[in-house]
């Protein structure tokens, strides 16, 4: 594993580290949403121990959110090891956990007494619903999470809602959760006191939607789905399948680029001034897909890629890490053999790195525990 290491890089005979080297975290293993973030928190540099549970398996190569944490497995009922664990907080500078509420209380680990062993820990807890609340105990996943906050009834089209990918719950609960835990790592240096981190999914996909709760408040946002300018609803914001069966995306919101878009593609029945009229639309989008019906993906990327009018081709997983945009930025990476997205946002002097794959869990815990206390130079 030491031979993954390469949190830093060098730059002008200079070694740099990551943007959160030196600071220890301790992860409690549970749900993704809670493994995600504990990946960033190593990308950006962080030095994490993932406590798994006992009978816990190895994770695949494939499992990245695993990767860049020594792991070891416990038994957190048996006492000797929640005393491992207590003397851990005592190193740690930020404890991680993603149980339901009142499970790390009832196994004696809970923030009250971390913090009697160290006053500056940061305790972040990150779970669907959150610490309290009416749903605190209730079972759930992303799609419970943004159905309850408003999001799903929002996405799909006039039959119903449609089940998204677990973005903004889960992830958008997961990059919630590394604010909130950054926020408190800059308070405990100006302070000295740790604190408890409350962060619940359904609140961050809420909190995410701020925009559009605005724009409800103001009357500007209709709740009929696919009725609004940037849910499907408009002809410039859509997507539109192409002679291969392929898709396109169009964003041609700004009057310009829609005026732009329709003399690109040779649309001489539409007037760029009849873009805003909400009763031409569905005429617009018929007009518009059978235009773009008319040529392959690929001949369409030749025609707009390059021009202002918000276009860009619908990738599938396997197509966009070799996208020309992406490969010039080294957006993904091939880490023995498994390509998968580098780590985010990019940093000038302290830039983010993948530590080491997904680890087996360490089977010597003494050795992985003293490992992680290190100083790192």
């Amino acid at each position: 594993m030491r031979n993954w290491l390469v949190s830093g890089a060098f730059y002008n005979g200079i070694f740099l580290m990551g943007p959160l080297h030196g600071i220890k975290v301790l992860e409690f293993g549970k749900a993704r949403p809670g493994s995600f973030a504990g990946m960033m928190m190593s990308d950006l540099g962080a030095d994490v121990l993932r406590i798994e549970r006992e009978d816990a398996q190895d994770p695949l190569p494939q499992r990245l959110d695993g990767r860049g944490r020594r792991s070891v497995s416990l038994n957190l009922k048996d006492p000797v090891a929640r005393e491992l664990c207590l003397d851990l907080f005592r190193s740690a500078d930020l404890v991680m956990e993603g149980h339901r509420p009142g499970v790390m209380e009832r196994l004696g680990l809970g923030p009250t007494v971390a913090v009697e062993h160290n006053p500056r820990l940061i305790y972040g807890r990150l779970t669907g619903w959150g610490q309290n609340g009416a749903y605190a105990e209730n079972a759930g996943h992303d799609i419970n999470y943004i159905a309850l906050a408003g999001v799903l009834r929002a996405i799909g089209g006039p039959s119903g809602p449609v089940v998204p990918l677990n973005l903004v719950g889960d992830a958008g609960g997961s990059l919630c959760f590394i604010i909130g835990l950054l926020a408190a790592i800059i308070n405990v240096r100006i302070t000295g006191k740790g604190q408890v981190v409350d962060a619940a999914m359904s609140d961050s996909a809420a909190y995410l939607m701020s925009m559009f709760y605005g724009m409800t408040s103001a009357g500007t946002w209709r709740e009929e789905r696919a009725s609004n300018m940037i849910d499907g609803g408009a002809p410039f914001y859509n997507v539109y399948r192409c002679a291969d069966g392929e898709w396109i995306a169009i964003g041609a919101i700004e009057p310009r680029f829609y005026a732009q878009l329709l003399d690109m593609i040779g649309a001489t029945g539409l007037t760029p001034e009849a873009q805003l009229d909400r009763s031409s639309w569905a005429e617009t989008s018929m007009t518009l897909g059978a235009i773009f019906g008319t040529r392959t993906r690929q001949q369409w990327c030749d025609i707009l890629e390059q021009e202002e009018v918000c276009f860009s081709p619908v990738l599938s997983l396997a197509e966009a890490p070799s996208h020309p945009h992406f490969t010039s930025r080294g957006t993904f990476v091939d880490i023995d053999g498994i390509i998968q997205p580098a780590p985010v946002p990019r940093f000038s002097e302290t830039p983010a790195r993948i530590q080491w794959p997904p680890a087996p869990i360490c089977q010597d815990i003494a050795e992985a525990i003293e490992d992680w206390r290190k100083v790192r130079a």
